[in-house]
C-alpha cells in the first residue's frame, strides 16, 4: 500500500519535519581554554581557511593567548593582512596585536625546502649533511616530491609544539580537494621509505665492503640496467648516493611523523573544518568530517564562511518579483489618498485621479529603479534559500557537528581590522534566536 492510499481522503500526507538547527560552535571558549594547544583549520581550497586561521589567531592573541599561526598558503595574503612585509620559515611578531593579559601573535609561512634542510642539518653530522644537501636527487625531492609539503607541515608543527614558546598553535593546512593529505603524509612517507626500491637501493650500503659491492654488481645488475635506461645512469647514481647518505635518518622521519600524528589525536588538539555554503564545498566538508572521525581526530566543528543575509528577509523572492512585474506593466495604480500611482490607463484618467494633495505620483524612472531593486532582492533571497538547503543537507547527515556561520563581508579582508571583523562574526551567531 502506498503512502497516498494509506492517507484518508482530504487529509494531507505527513511532511517530514525540517532538520533542527545545528548546535552553535562556541569559538571563544575554545580559544580561551588553556588546554587547547593546537587548532587545525582544514578544508578544500578557496573556502577561506587562511583568513579563518588568521582571524582566530588575532582573536586569541587579543584575549591573552601567545599564538603562532602557521600557514602553507603561498599567496602571502596572510602577511599582507597582518601588516608584515614577508613571511618565511621563522615566526615573526605581528605588530598592532596586543592584550592586557600579555597575549602575542606570531605568524610564519612554511618553507618546504628550508624545513627539509633543517631536518638534515639537525640529524646528520656536518659532513654527511653537506653531502645530502648537495645531492641533485635530494634537491629535487625536497623541492617538489609528492606529499613533501604536507609532511613538512607536520614536521614544522612538531617543531613548534616541542619548543613550547607558544601556548596556542593555529595551522592553516594545505588545500585538498579529495583527501586529508595533511594526515596521509606520514603514512605515504613510511610507504615510500619502506618500499622495495628503497630497500634494494639501501642494501649495498647496509652490507658494506666487498660483499656490498658484490651484491651491487650481481644482485642489482638487471635492476640498475633497467632503471638506468628509464632514469638515466647519473640520476640513478644520485638516488643511490642519496639513499646511502639518508639511511640513518629514515627511521627518524617515521618516528617523528608518527609522534606528530599521535599529537593530532591527543586532547588539546581541535580540528575545524572550513567550508562555504555551497553544494560542492559542503560535500567536501562532509568527507572531511567522516575522515576525521575515522582517524579519531578531535573535531570541534564546522566554520561556514561567507554566509549571505538580508535586512528585508520578510519580503519573499516571489512577492518581490511580482511587485517588480506590476511596476513594469503599470498595474500598480493609485486607489486612494496617499497611494502611489504608476502609469497605465487608470492613472491617466482624470476621473480616476483624486485631489493632487492626496496622491504621490511615481515617475517611470523611479518605477524602473524600484523594479530593479526588487529583482536584486529576489535574487538575494533565492541565494539565501539555496544556502539554507545545502546547510540542511549537511546538518541532516551530521547533526552532532556544531556550526559557526560567518556572515559575508562586503569586501576582501586585507588588514587587521578585517581579521577582527571576521573574528567577531565567528564568535557571534547571525541566526535569529
Amino acid at each position: 500500500m502506498t503512502a497516498a492510499e494509506a492517507t484518508p481522503a482530504g487529509v494531507p500526507a505527513a511532511v517530514p519535519d525540517p532538520p533542527s538547527a545545528p548546535r552553535r560552535l562556541d569559538v571563544d571558549p575554545l580559544l580561551d581554554d588553556p588546554a587547547t594547544r593546537i587548532v587545525v583549520c582544514c578544508g578544500a581550497g578557496g573556502v577561506g581557511k587562511t583568513t579563518t586561521a588568521a582571524a582566530l589567531g588575532v582573536r586569541a592573541a587579543e584575549r591573552g593567548r601567545k599564538v603562532v599561526v602557521l600557514t602553507i598558503d603561498p599567496a602571502r595574503r596572510l602577511a599582507q593582512s597582518m601588516g608584515i612585509d614577508e613571511l618565511d620559515n621563522t615566526p615573526r611578531r605581528v605588530p598592532g596585536v596586543s592584550a592586557d593579559g600579555g597575549g602575542e601573535l606570531h605568524a610564519m609561512m612554511l618553507d618546504m625546502k628550508r624545513t627539509f634542510d633543517e631536518i638534515v642539518e639537525a640529524h646528520a653530522d656536518p659532513e654527511r649533511a653537506r653531502a645530502i644537501l648537495a645531492n641533485p636527487f635530494y634537491q629535487s625531492l625536497s623541492a617538489g616530491f609528492a606529499g613533501t609539503q604536507e609532511y613538512m607541515a607536520m614536521e614544522k608543527l612538531g617543531q613548534l609544539r616541542a619548543r613550547d614558546a607558544w601556548d596556542l598553535i593555529i595551522v592553516d593546512t594545505p588545500p585538498s580537494r579529495s583527501a586529508l593529505d595533511f594526515l596521509d603524509a606520514p603514512k605515504r612517507l613510511g610507504s615510500f621509505l619502506d618500499g622495495k626500491l628503497i630497500k634494494v637501493l639501501m642494501a649495498p650500503a647496509k652490507v658494506g665492503g666487498r660483499a656490498g659491492m658484490k651484491f651491487l654488481n650481481v644482485g642489482m645488475s638487471m635492476m640498475t640496467g633497467t632503471l638506468g635506461k628509464l632514469l638515466g645512469g647519473q640520476l640513478l647514481r644520485d638516488v643511490q648516493t642519496f639513499v646511502a647518505a639518508m639511511d640513518t635518518m629514515f627511521g627518524g622521519f617515521r618516528t617523528r611523523a608518527d609522534a606528530t600524528f599521535r599529537l593530532l589525536q591527543a586532547p588539546g588538539t581541535a580540528f575545524l573544518v572550513v567550508a562555504a555554503p555551497e553544494r560542492d564545498a559542503l560535500r567536501e566538508a562532509a568527507y572531511f568530517v567522516e575522515r576525521l572521525a575515522a582517524e579519531q581526530m578531535p573535531l570541534e566543528g564546522l566554520v561556514l564562511n561567507r554566509v549571505h543575509g538580508s535586512g528585508a528577509a520578510r519580503l519573499s523572492a516571489e512577492r518581490a518579483l511580482a511587485a517588480a512585474e506590476n511596476l513594469d506593466e503599470g498595474r500598480i495604480v493609485d486607489q486612494g489618498g496617499g497611494q502611489t500611482r504608476v502609469g497605465g490607463p487608470a492613472a491617466a484618467s482624470p476621473e480616476a485621479s483624486p485631489a493632487p494633495d492626496s496622491t504621490t505620483e511615481t515617475s517611470p524612472a523611479v518605477a524602473e529603479l524600484t523594479a530593479g531593486l526588487l529583482r536584486l532582492h529576489a535574487e538575494r533571497m533565492q541565494v539565501l534559500a539555496r544556502e539554507q538547503r545545502t546547510r540542511d543537507r549537511f546538518t541532516a547527515l551530521h547533526p552532532d557537528v556544531p556550526v559557526a556561520e560567518v556572515a559575508a563581508l562586503p569586501g576582501d579582508v586585507h588588514d587587521l581590522a578585517g581579521l577582527r571583523a571576521i573574528g567577531d562574526r565567528l564568535a557571534t551567531d547571525p541566526r535569529p534566536a
